[in-house]
């Protein structure tokens, strides 16, 4: 099987912080599959670290305020192309990301409280009919 995955749920560090998020239940999931990791956010050329962004009124804006979505759609939109290459039968992805959330993402005002929605890539690739899977059912 095909598996694409955020690349902070591997041990990379491109979290916004410098730092990961390893899941060792996502890593002994998907042993024994073809596995490629991702990160949009890196491949849109965001730095490590960098500002903490959230979605609000349906645009990406960073914690000083600033509208970074071109960036954040450009990243989103880098990612699907490999994973159309790739052809995957299943995603997984970081919970709660401005990008990756399948269930849940942050309000958009930084203060920690989380909503219902996806984030921008979650929300495309379910749209185009992929697989996808919040890290936080594996």
């Amino acid at each position: 099987m095909k598996i694409i995955v955020s690349a902070c749920l591997m041990g990379s560090d491109c979290k916004y912080n410098g730092k990961n998020n390893l899941n060792d239940r996502v890593i002994r999931f998907v042993a024994g599959h073809e596995v490629t990791a991702l990160c949009p956010e890196v491949m849109a050329g965001l730095g490590i670290p960098r500002k903490c962004a959230e979605i609000r009124d349906g645009k990406m804006v960073d914690s000083d305020g600033r509208d970074v979505n071109f960036v954040y759609h450009l990243g989103v939109q880098r990612a699907i192309d490999l994973i159309e290459r790739e052809s995957p039968d299943l995603i997984i992805l970081q919970s709660r990301s401005p990008t990756c959330g399948v269930r849940q993402i942050y309000d958009g005002h930084f203060t920690g409280t989380l909503i219902s929605g996806q984030g921008f890539l979650a929300r495309e690739l379910i749209r185009r009919g992929y697989s996808v899977m919040d890290a936080g059912d594996v």
